[in-house]
């Protein structure tokens, strides 16, 4: 795969993921919220504080867990020496896929059409976003079976990550706005934090800009056909 093919690909699964940030939880997070607090600067102060405990969450993951990116190198805890080069690659990826997972939880808990929305969204940004952490992999000299078990098994973390969000809002449904947020949050972080720059990264700026627009309007159409 080129680089440029890549980017395009990553720019999508942006796309994807910034639309159901906020078409299908942020929206729905501050209508529940309206609806339980009878107001509407309650509803958006509950949305925003929300959207910065979970953009804070996966930052403190990111600052704590050792990882490693393909581009940008080590980041995280000083401990990333010790452990194995491939193991880094895994942390980061599911780093990367606990919030999408969390996403798809959380809208489903809500009782409401929007969890088919978010789960068909995200499951279609996980095709180009798992090829291209594959090609990655073997890029870095893995063989073609190491990398797809590796990308295989980072997938596993999104039905946990969908468990706890289901769980969490399901137990009282006056978690239900603070998750959606939540939820929000996190992905817009690591859309903002790893995605984004990544893409823009080596000179595929408007292919990589191409492919956000296209998945965001993908997204914001199956997000008002199916919920």
């Amino acid at each position: 795969m080129s680089q440029r093919t890549a980017d395009t690909m990553l720019g999508f699964a942006a796309g994807v993921m910034l639309s159901a940030a906020y078409f299908s939880l942020i929206l729905p997070g501050i209508d529940v919220a309206e609806e339980m607090f009878n107001s509407l600067w309650i509803a958006a102060s509950v949305a925003g504080v929300g959207i910065a405990l979970g953009a804070g969450f996966v930052a403190w993951l990111n600052a704590s867990l050792p990882h490693e990116h393909f581009i940008t190198g080590p980041e995280g805890h000083a401990d990333a020496a010790r452990l194995a080069r491939i193991w880094l690659f895994v942390i980061a990826i599911t780093i990367h896929n606990f919030p999408e997972g969390l996403s798809i939880g959380v809208a489903f808990g809500a009782g409401t059409d929007t969890g088919l929305s978010v789960m068909t969204g995200i499951s279609l940004q996980d095709i180009p976003e798992g090829l291209a952490v594959a090609v990655a992999l073997i890029g870095q000299g893995y063989s073609r079976t190491r990398a797809f078990v590796v990308t295989a098994l980072t997938g596993a973390v999104e039905p946990i990550g969908a468990l706890i969000g289901a769980a969490a809002v399901s137990v009282s449904g006056a978690l239900l706005p603070w998750g959606l947020t939540f939820a929000a949050g996190a992905m817009l972080y690591i859309i903002s934090h790893e995605i984004l720059p990544e893409t823009h990264r080596n000179g595929h700026q408007n292919r990589a800009t191409t492919g956000l627009l296209f998945g965001l309007i993908l997204m914001m159409f199956l997000d008002v056909t199916l919920g």
